[in-house]
């Protein structure tokens, strides 16, 4: 967001000084000092920096930010912190704008327009919330209060409300998943406040007799256990999230600054592959290659734990486990050309954890980058306990001739299958499939192998005007051809500019022990021949 600024000129003792007017006056927070003149008098600008740091961002500064801050003797230390302050929340350092810090104005801009009752916008309860942790993903709102019949998590039965609003976030880093935020306006002023309990809406709270709830109404509780909290003949219907601890938990870890995402691991990335932690947490990393056009391939990146090395915490009831993935990729040049970020969760049923801890998570980003030579950095941190590992990769991105046969890389899938609209946006979509990758190369007897590869400038058979190539699945073991099957390309797409190759090969009927899949595509116009293979291991 752009922020305009008021400059006026005073003449003092024959000096022009130039001020900012919002600093000048005490207005809202939305100026960053940053875009403020720099000939202007110490002292003045001391009073921009202090509203900059107990104004514009007091609500997402931690406390070690602000201690660094207040610590800064001249106004070119102060200025080179505000800079780094905003690229360390940089969701995209790439582009010259600075996305995080030009919606972070608009919020405070948004507050102050709408939350305003008597105090701006900015000061409020809502405004707080929003401008610290954004525009909430549904908003429940009873400007008139009234009317209101309880659910029964509540208490049921009918009551009249004072006006107040219910905010949901899905997911909010640092207090939770299915957040949801109460404010009431009990004075009728416009002033929301968070509630600490449902009962803080009820206008009839105090006045015997009427807005009783079903307990109540049934002699099972009196007014007074409800107001104090006791509430124990409605407890088989509450909700964990609305027990007073928790929701004073809630509350909480909303006053806290939003967590810097995973800036900490930003900074130990590129160093050495290897230990971090007295317990360093394992993964693994593959790199693939898609040709999207003669100048841009598509590169995934995937990350795989086991789950045995990931510590299960209760959250609501689940065993959950969650790490933070950190990437960043770089040019030879040392340009940094890409970075990725991002939280995993894992969770299972109390009975299904121990059949969890023996399988895996998986994680995939996927980029598009030009041919050449890149280094790729991986973090991954385990959230509850701190372990984390570190990979160092290099990697070539190939140059696609758009006149030679050539292939995507070869996966062998956990799970292959068509994409639905599920599918759309999310994690392991390749074309018109969803491929998971199987790190490992390890299945369990009876599990499917499936083989996914593109094939790019494919012959065309000008009297069938189908692909002029054969493709063959190789299946051996210890040297020895188990089986060989061919592609039927009958109903494929008949461009040569890319062909899917996607193959299930069942393993019921196979022994444990170590195979090889080869594939061997053989173009008929050219006379080009490509062959691909990959090993993997059956288990019981």
């Amino acid at each position: 967001m752009s922020v305009h600024k008021v400059v006026r000129t005073f003449l003092l003792s024959g000096a022009a000084i130039l001020i900012s007017a919002p600093a000048m006056f005490g207005q809202t927070p939305g100026q960053d000092p940053t875009n403020n003149p720099r000939n202007v008098k110490p002292e003045e600008m001391n009073r921009v920096y202090r509203r900059w740091l107990n104004e514009d961002v007091a609500y997402i500064i931690t406390k070690e930010e602000r201690r660094a801050f207040q610590s800064l003797k001249t106004d070119d230390e102060r200025e080179n912190f505000i800079e780094n302050f905003w690229r360390r929340r940089d969701p995209n350092p790439d582009t010259e704008e600075n996305e995080f810090r030009e919606e972070y104005y608009e919020r405070i801009a948004y507050a102050n327009e709408k939350f305003a009752s008597g105090i701006p916008g900015w000061k409020t309860d809502r405004g707080r919330i929003y401008i610290a942790w954004g525009k909430p993903d549904s908003v429940e709102s009873r400007p008139s209060g009234g009317s209101y019949e309880r659910p029964m998590y509540e208490g049921g039965g009918s009551t009249s409300t004072y006006p107040f609003e219910v905010w949901f976030y899905r997911n909010l880093d640092g207090v939770g998943s299915g957040v949801e935020i109460e404010f009431v306006d009990p004075t009728g002023t416009g002033e929301y406040r968070i509630a600490r309990n449902a009962n803080e809406k009820d206008a009839m709270l105090f006045i015997p007799g009427a807005g009783m709830t079903v307990a109540e109404q049934l002699g099972l509780e009196t007014r007074a256990d409800r107001i104090s909290g006791i509430n124990s003949h409605n407890s088989r219907y509450g909700r964990q999230q609305d027990s007073p601890f928790e929701r004073m938990q809630r509350i909480a870890d909303l006053q806290r600054p939003p967590q810097v995402q995973f800036s900490d691991l930003a900074g130990v990335a590129g160093g050495d592959s290897g230990v971090l932690d007295n317990n360093p947490l394992n993964f693994d990393v593959r790199i693939d290659f898609f040709r999207q056009s003669d100048d841009r391939v598509i590169v995934t990146f995937t990350v795989q734990t086991d789950n045995k090395d990931l510590t299960f915490t209760d959250e609501g009831g689940l065993p959950t486990a969650r790490m933070n993935i950190f990437g960043r990729v770089t040019a030879v040049s040392g340009r940094r050309t890409g970075v990725f970020e991002d939280s995993v969760t894992t969770n299972a049923t109390a009975r299904e954890l121990a059949e969890m801890r023996n399988r895996k998570s998986v994680y995939q980003k996927a980029m598009a980058l030009t041919p050449g030579t890149y280094k790729v950095d991986v973090v991954v941190r385990d959230v509850e306990t701190g372990n984390r590992g570190i990979i160092n990769q290099g990697f070539t991105v190939p140059r696609y001739d758009d006149k030679k046969l050539s292939t995507s890389s070869m996966i062998l899938a956990t799970r292959l299958r068509p994409t639905d609209e599920g599918d759309i946006g999310g994690m392991f979509v390749i074309g018109g499939a969803k491929v998971i990758p199987n790190l490992a190369s390890t299945f369990q007897r009876g599990q499917d192998v499936g083989i996914y590869m593109q094939v790019y400038n494919s012959g065309i058979d000008q009297t069938t005007l189908r692909p002029a190539v054969d493709v063959e699945y190789v299946l051996t073991r210890g040297g020895s051809e188990l089986l060989r099957q061919s592609e039927d390309w009958s109903g494929l797409s008949d461009s040569s500019q890319r062909l899917t190759l996607a193959r299930l090969i069942p393993t019921t009927s196979l022994d444990k022990g170590d195979y090889e899949v080869k594939v061997i595509v053989k173009d008929k116009v050219s006379t080009q021949v490509i062959e691909n293979k990959s090993k993997f291991t059956i288990i019981d």
